[in-house]
């Protein structure tokens, strides 16, 4: 048995269920779920209706690279959404086709963490746990920067000591985040970039949630547009993950890339190749169509401001609360402990939230997430503001 599997953690709703069990909810209340990020949106049609067009080449053994239309696809969208330089990537170089970002992110750690004995991954916290767990299961130690009210709920790595970077060799960013909805500006994004160069180490930007934003005018950079605005047109030691799931509402279809650095891509293709997680060829054909079609993702951001909207006009009587510049999530603060004001809301109320200390590690300053819930707004409109006005007659009565 692999020992490294008894230091991974409990994950968030295994702790949920030890929290709830016992409680019974109203029975006259139907239960609405905010705990899990998964997007409720329909699937677009032609989304689906590509997958079925495309079922014949299930007769195909894929290969690990993909298709290049696929990854041109994949190249084409990236230099678009992040003005990088026309050409700039190869789509035989830069970019392969992975089947969703949460098992592209725990392998990363797999195949490019030297186990020496200090081996360090560093990680903001609150965190999405695959980051954790991929790297301790890589052998190496993961290290928590907070992520604050404080600092915005941005990680701040000026608070990491030189010690730290040398001995880092990945860096885990999620920008937007989950479950904060900060983004990381460019600046930050560049001296982080000058930092991998000067101690040597990798970063895994998880971009998952960069295609759902408050203001149209605004989208949130990215990692190789930063690269790339400071001449590292090469994308060296800089990574990228992104997905359909949330910004096309097919989180079924488990369909992402990653793409940056030809050397890092190439030693990813290595490792993928024994891992034997090919994308199905349809999926490749089904991806195709999504990433080359944009009026979809517009009209789902559009839904999501709705549901911001509604739900803070509700809670803002009772609560302080900040709608995030991106993402699907609500971080909000709460006047109890956090398990206590969910336990309670589930068996007053028969909503679900996250206790955000669970989506959190304790550290010498404390838990970041203590006092906060985590909100995924993913239901319809509808359900988000049953939800928000069951919150505040619950918080009225706290």
């Amino acid at each position: 048995m692999n020992p490294d599997l008894s230091r991974l953690q409990p994950y968030p709703f295994e702790r949920m269920a030890t929290l709830y069990a016992g409680v019974t909810p109203p029975a006259g209340l139907e239960m609405i779920r905010l705990s899990i990020g998964e997007p409720k949106h329909p699937t677009p049609a032609f989304i689906t209706e590509a997958m079925i067009e495309h079922l014949h080449g299930l007769s195909l053994y894929p290969s690990t690279r993909g298709t290049r239309a696929l990854r041109s696809a994949i190249c084409d969208w990236l230099t678009t959404r992040f003005a990088l330089p026309p050409d700039c990537l190869d789509p035989d170089r830069h970019a392969l086709p992975v089947n969703g970002t949460r098992e592209a992110l725990f392998a990363i750690a797999q195949c490019l963490v030297d186990r020496q004995p200090d081996a360090a991954v560093l990680m903001p916290n609150p965190f999405y746990q695959i980051y954790e767990g991929a790297a301790l299961l890589a052998g190496a130690e993961p290290v928590f920067i907070n992520a604050t009210r404080g600092s915005d709920y941005l990680p701040d790595f000026d608070s990491v000591d030189e010690s730290t970077w040398k001995r880092c060799q990945l860096v885990y960013l999620c920008s937007p985040g989950n479950p904060c909805g900060r983004v990381i500006d460019t600046a930050t994004l560049q001296a982080l970039i000058e930092r991998a160069q000067k101690y040597d180490f990798v970063i895994a930007a998880d971009e998952c949630y960069s295609e759902i934003y408050l203001d149209e005018n605004t989208p949130p950079p990215g990692l190789l547009q930063a690269a790339a605005q400071m001449g590292n047109d090469s994308f060296n030691r800089c990574l990228v993950f992104h997905s359909l799931s949330k910004r096309s509402n097919a989180p079924g279809l488990r369909s992402g890339f990653v793409a940056g650095d030809a050397d890092l891509i190439q030693a990813f293709f290595r490792y993928r190749t024994y891992h034997g997680c090919a994308m199905p060829p349809a999926t490749q054909d089904t991806s195709i169509r999504a990433w080359r079609d944009e009026a979809h993702v517009v009209e789902n951001r559009q839904l999501y401001r709705d549901k911001f909207a509604a739900v803070a006009d509700i809670l803002s009587p009772v609560m302080e609360v900040e709608i995030p510049p991106a993402g699907f999530y609500l971080w909000q603060r709460t006047p109890v402990d956090d398990s206590e004001f969910s336990r309670e809301l589930y068996r007053q109320q028969n909503v679900v939230v996250l206790p955000g200390s669970y989506l959190s590690r304790d550290t010498a300053t404390g838990n970041p997430g203590h006092r906060h819930v985590r909100m995924a707004l993913v239901a319809p409109l509808d359900e988000c503001i049953d939800a928000a006005q069951r919150i505040r007659t619950f918080t009225e009565q706290l």
